[in-house]
């Protein structure tokens, strides 16, 4: 598996994955190609066998304290294996770099594994944008992430020695291996490349 910057070489294989994740809202081919180009986002995608398998998105504004996840999808035969989290620690990761305080992500209400694994890297429920996603007329949770707090948490979980405690015991981060998703379930967001909300599961 490898993990790299997404370029616009790669849109037509990130389109295809669009639109298989995506049947009903998925952007156009000139929305995601302005997603790549533009200096305030950061995409990446997953290869493995040469093959695109998976892409995220982050738009981070340079200078901006706050940063919003775009997207993240895996084709369905990749997922379950962890490959989700790992572009969502990339996402992260970048937004660290880019020295942003808060990262914010919308996800359906209708999508509960993604809403765990969000859960699990730290995000919390901030709000609710009613019947956000259309035309299934589903609402949209609001989620927020502490940046700075997540990033301390992997330097300690970092910190653990290799004699300590047992792997199940083990906090996720640096260091350790990370759990493979669940099954996840699709889920779109809006059209509208400037707003976060389209995941994979």
């Amino acid at each position: 598996m490898v993990t790299r910057p997404a370029t616009v070489a790669d849109l037509d294989g990130i389109m295809a994955l669009e639109h298989a994740s995506f049947p009903t809202d998925a952007w156009s081919p000139a929305m995601m190609r302005e997603e790549l180009a533009s200096p305030h986002g950061w995409y990446v995608v997953v290869e493995e066998a040469g093959r695109l398998v998976g892409y995220a998105g982050l738009r981070a504004v340079r200078g901006a304290r706050d940063a919003d996840i775009q997207t993240i999808t895996i084709s369905e035969a990749a997922r379950g294996r962890g490959r989700g989290r790992a572009l969502l620690t990339a996402l992260l990761d970048e937004a660290a770099r880019r020295q942003v305080h808060d990262v914010f992500l919308e996800v359906r209400a209708d999508n509960p594994v993604a809403q765990k694994l969000y859960l699990s890297e730290g995000f919390v429920e901030v709000g609710r944008r009613p019947r956000y996603y259309q035309p299934d007329d589903v609402d949209a949770i609001v989620m927020q992430l502490d940046l700075r707090g997540w990033a301390d948490r992997r330097t300690e979980a970092a910190s653990v020695p290799a004699f300590g405690p047992a792997e199940s015991d083990r906090p996720h981060g640096i260091g350790s291996a990370a759990p493979a998703d669940p099954e996840p379930l699709p889920s779109s967001g809006s059209a509208t490349p400037t707003t976060t909300g389209k995941g994979w599961c």
